[in-house]
């Protein structure tokens, strides 16, 4: 008959086990201790001619989760009404009565797949149990037995520190004397883990990467010399260039769209020349200086062709 329960519940949980994996949803999971709560439905089998209702089972526990590995000291109390034939005297009377049973166990049990949404675990344990001696009465949980049990049942993650367990058990006890104290039971339990994962402290940011420094001078139209004003940015970038000791400048002239493309091109370099010559009267090495022209191709405003855009005439420089 056990056997037949067992298997049946193991039967009924093997799907729900297997869907697991597929549910697995690797969250963050961490050793620590817990408590809970927990409370079911117990069967008292059928056994020596007695018949036993359905009954009840509450209880708490404490434990420590080693992240796969746990393991749990677990107090219970269970009650089973019944009637049935027990020793009267020189013979037997039939009588309704209860079985009580208070039982400490040390569990070991295993998650499969700790952190997990949805967690498989199996278990066993041993202990003491204090059980009604009969039916009968007499006295109350006076009967000290050797106790033992097996788990297999299903964990829901609900977070990091709360867990709800549905488990399916066999429980039994060594001989009481007058009945076989063998019980199937399905247990509903809430449990609490305390603390929380270590917390990984985040990457300092990227270092960014310093902008090399940049300039602008503008030119009148179809003119190459250098104004005034020109001449103060252009000792600004001997400035800089001076202070960092050693650098490269780059001077890349720009036309606007009023000329030909021929035409623009050579004049965009004449403007970058003016520039370097320039920056050398000014004190930065001939052989530090790169000149480019890009005629009217990378326009700084966008217009039309022909149109005489002051702010296209350029020569950008810069350092680095």
């Amino acid at each position: 008959m056990k056997n037949a329960l067992l298997g049946a519940a193991a039967l009924a949980l093997l799907p729900l086990a297997a869907n697991a994996q597929s549910m697995f949803t690797p969250g963050t999971s961490f050793p620590g201790f817990y408590i809970g709560g927990e409370g079911g439905l117990n069967w008292l089998l059928n056994n020596g001619g007695n018949t036993y209702n359905t009954g009840f089972a509450v209880g708490g526990k404490v434990g420590y989760d080693f992240v796969g590995p746990r393991v749990e000291l677990e107090g219970i109390y269970r009650n089973n009404q019944g009637s049935g034939f027990v020793p009267f005297g020189s013979g037997v009377a039939f009588t309704n009565g209860q079985i009580n049973q208070t039982s400490v166990m040390a569990n070991v049990l295993y998650d499969f797949f700790p952190g997990a949404t949805i967690t498989p675990y199996v278990g066993a344990g041993a202990g003491i149990a204090f059980v009604d001696p009969s039916l009968a009465g007499g006295c109350t949980m006076c009967s000290t037995q050797f106790a033992y049990q097996g788990i297999i049942g299903l964990g829901y993650n609900v977070s990091q520190n709360w867990r709800v367990d549905l488990d399916g058990r066999y429980y039994g006890t060594t001989n009481t004397g007058t009945y076989t104290n063998t019980n199937i039971g399905v247990m509903l339990g809430i449990s609490y883990k305390f603390g929380g994962p270590d917390a990984v402290a985040a990457p300092p940011p990227a270092p960014v990467a310093p902008q090399a420094p940049s300039f602008m001078v503008f030119f009148d139209w179809d003119r190459s010399d250098i104004s005034p004003q020109a001449l103060n940015t252009i000792r600004q970038v001997a400035q800089t260039y001076k202070t960092k000791g050693s650098a490269r400048v780059t001077a890349t002239g720009h036309t606007d769209k009023s000329g030909p493309d021929d035409y623009n091109m050579a004049l965009s370099l004449r403007r970058a020349n003016s520039v370097k010559d320039s920056l050398v009267r000014e004190g930065v090495p001939a052989t530090a200086i790169s000149v480019l022209g890009r005629g009217e191709a990378q326009p700084l405003v966008q217009t039309a062709d022909g149109v005489r855009e002051p702010q296209n005439r350029r020569v950008e420089i810069v350092v680095q």
